[in-house]
């Protein structure tokens, strides 16, 4: 059996998580689902399974595993750097060239690398979280939620914010207290989620 060819009971598990694709499953529950001897089993498929770039697990949550739609990932994706600067009305800073791509590895990502790309971080207003110079891992996105960060555009400008959203209004808001919030502009609109931080003192 080549590397990327697959067990008969890695092709189970996958099919098993590509059927239930919103839900959470424990290693106890995959081992019983499928009549597995062990749970060491399980877990000893999964990992070949993210090995050979057919599952990414969530770093932030050990029962959150995604199939991947396309061809399984290289262990190394290399992803776009923008800096946050003016969009422009109607703008996103997606449109403009990339700075630079900078190499992660894509097992540190819990989404496909292809929906993914870099921000280098601007100020101190999402400090002590997000420090200027940091670059921002995102996932492409115009859908939120209330309480995410996000990679956004408001009165041409792009920005990191927490978002916030009431009846009538978007609000953004820094996590430095020193910034006070403000409403978000008739143009907003949300470009990636932030998914993680490369910290510039690391």
């Amino acid at each position: 059996m080549t590397e990327k060819q697959l067990h008969q009971i890695q092709e189970r598990l996958l099919e098993l998580l590509t059927k239930n694709s919103d839900k959470l499953f424990t290693i106890r529950e995959m081992q019983q689902m499928l009549d597995i001897s062990s749970t060491s089993g399980v877990v000893r498929h999964l990992v070949q399974l993210e090995k050979k770039g057919y599952l990414k697990r969530n770093p932030y949550n050990s029962r959150d595993y995604k199939v991947l739609d396309q061809s399984p990932e290289k262990e190394i994706a290399w992803l776009n750097l923008y800096g946050l600067a003016q969009c422009g009305k109607n703008g996103t800073l997606l449109d403009n060239h990339p700075i630079d791509r900078i190499p992660i590895a894509t097992r540190l990502l819990s989404f496909p690398s292809l929906e993914g790309f870099l921000v280098k971080a601007k100020g101190n207003s999402m400090s002590p979280r997000i420090k200027e110079g940091d670059l921002v891992i995102a996932k492409r996105t115009d859908d939120f939620q209330n309480g995410m960060l996000a990679v956004c555009v408001s009165d041409g400008e792009a920005l990191i914010k927490k978002i916030q959203k009431d009846v009538s209004s978007v609000i953004l808001i820094s996590l430095n207290s020193e910034y006070p919030p403000f409403l978000a502009s008739d143009d907003f609109r949300i470009i990636g989620e932030v998914k993680g931080v490369i910290s510039r003192e690391i």
